[in-house]
Formats: structure tokens, sequence, C-alpha cells
């Protein structure tokens, strides 16, 4: 039972890490960071590094490797953001 409750477990984090692609490829296509919080997304993004690190020291390897996929999911919105907001901020420089 302990094994099949990790599977589901694992799956459940992969799902996780795939709720973060509508938003990344929302932001890739409008080439735009309107309405995303930075702050939310850099919090998540603390958080699945310390579930790694966790992971790693309880030998957990469905959290690891689930933390893993939500921290490249999430990291994707936050560094989108994070260079969208830099060019629009180079753009209202240069007006």
């Amino acid at each position: 039972m302990k094994e099949i409750v990790a599977v589901i477990f694992g799956l459940g984090l992969i799902g996780n890490a795939l709720l973060f692609v509508p938003q990344a490829m929302a932001l890739w296509r409008k080439k735009s960071s309107e309405g995303v919080s930075l702050v939310t997304f850099g919090g998540f993004n603390i958080l699945q590094a310390l579930g790694i690190v966790h992971g790693l020291y309880q030998g957990d390897w469905s959290l690891v490797i689930g933390m893993t996929a939500s921290l490249l999911t999430c990291g994707t919105v936050t560094g989108l953001t994070i260079v969208y907001r830099s060019k629009q901020q180079q753009r209202e420089g240069r007006a």
C-alpha cells in the first residue's frame, strides 16, 4: 500500500508541474507578463527547491522528481516574467 501511495503522490506532483505549463505558454504567446505575480511564482520556486532538498534527505525520489519537474515549469514562468518585465522597463525607459 505504501508503494501505491508513493506512485500516486509522484503522479500528483507531475500533474502539479503540468499546471504551470499553460501560464508559461500564455506568457510566451503574449510576450507580456501582465497579471503575473512575480512574488507568488518566486515563492513557489523557493518551496519547490526546499521540497527537492527535503526529498533528497529523506530518500524520497517521487518527491525529488516531482518537485524538480515543478521547479522547471514554474521556473520557466518566473524566468519569462522577469524577461518580459525587463523588456517592458527598457521600452519605458526609451520613451
